[in-house]
């Protein structure tokens, strides 16, 4: 079998495992395994708040001395590298031999290297008794630029759950359209923004509305804030995000959440709603089907948890007899 392309490190609090294992089954179709994964898809680590590091895999052998050799064939000629090891679970080699082996390669290598500001940066590491050596590229966290966003309130959601909700939505595709149908301040448009997908929001009140605006503006983000009800949209989208308001910052009915999931279907056949409380009867009412839902308890507070519900519309019956024929 052919060695797949990328290794991926994730990292994660054990609260949003369970949301990191289903944003990597809509972005690679699979989930990590003791928080690593193997995928031909080059997805870039700062999509995600879970994707510690992209390894692009250049050479893999079972036997150490054989990956020396291979990497000499490789015969990599470069200024200004780097060489890490990335330690994982199950790899015992101790601190003096990982610096040996980093020598090793660093020998195999024809430039000068810089440790303060490489160019470029390569990564050893062993995993399952096989040693891997590859070009490294790691989450710098850039988008962490976004907590000091000038206008928020205090029940929005986290940013590793508004990046997540972005790739459950898109799929990992950024030639995907998104609405944000409650957009608050604009948390998770900005996630949406930073990697370049096209999404606009949709947010009733006035004040709230005018703070998604300066938001996005002040990080030099281009992207339509509709003041209305997301009953009044008529544009169409490929999925939609919806957080749901609760009655910390505003007091909402059961009539209020079906009108808020039922006018956001008009727009989209798929949507991936964010809730405090059990919706699955307002999504069949609307007739659409839960695909995925996982939890996310806030940190500290096990009492407190987001739903996450990936959705989408039912087959009529005779679509589903097309289906089969």
């Amino acid at each position: 079998m052919q060695q797949e392309k990328y290794l991926y490190s994730f990292t994660y609090h054990d609260t949003e495992k369970e949301l990191c294992k289903l944003e990597s089954k809509y972005i690679f179709n699979k989930e990590d395994k003791e928080k690593l994964l193997f995928s031909n898809l080059k997805v870039e680590p700062s999509s995600s708040a879970f994707i510690k590091s992209r390894l692009e895999l250049m050479v893999s052998s079972p036997d150490y001395p054989t990956l020396i050799n291979k990497i000499k064939a490789e015969n990599i000629i470069v200024d200004d590298f780097k060489i890490e090891y990335l330690v994982f679970d199950g790899d015992e080699t101790p601190y003096d031999g990982r610096l040996d082996k980093l020598r090793d390669i660093g020998y195999s290598i024809h430039g000068n290297p810089d440790y303060y500001k490489p160019k470029i940066i390569y990564a050893l590491c062993c995993f399952e008794g096989t040693w891997f050596f590859g070009i490294l590229n790691k989450d710098k966290f850039a988008w962490r630029k976004h907590d000091k966003k000038p206008s928020s309130y205090s029940n929005s959601i986290n940013i590793n759950i508004a990046k997540s909700l972005v790739n459950l939505a898109s799929r990992g595709n950024k030639e995907n359209t998104l609405i944000d149908a409650c957009c608050g301040v604009g948390t998770i448009m900005l996630e949406a923004c930073f990697v370049g997908i096209d999404i606009e929001g949709c947010e009733i009140n006035h004040k709230i509305c005018k703070g998604a605006r300066t938001n996005l503006s002040h990080f030099n983000y281009e992207a339509e804030v509709h003041r209305s009800d997301i009953k009044d949209i008529t544009k169409k989208y490929d999925a939609a995000i919806i957080d749901l308001p609760y009655n910390v910052m505003s007091s909402v009915t059961e009539s209020d959440v079906l009108h808020i999931i039922e006018s956001t279907t008009k727009v989209s056949d798929q949507l991936v709603i964010v809730s405090t409380a059990d919706i699955s009867k307002f999504i069949e009412k609307v007739g659409f089907e839960i695909l995925d839902h996982c939890s996310v308890n806030k940190k500290g507070k096990s009492s407190f948890a987001r739903r996450i519900w990936v959705c989408g519309k039912k087959l009529t019956e005779s679509k589903t007899e097309d289906c089969k024929s």
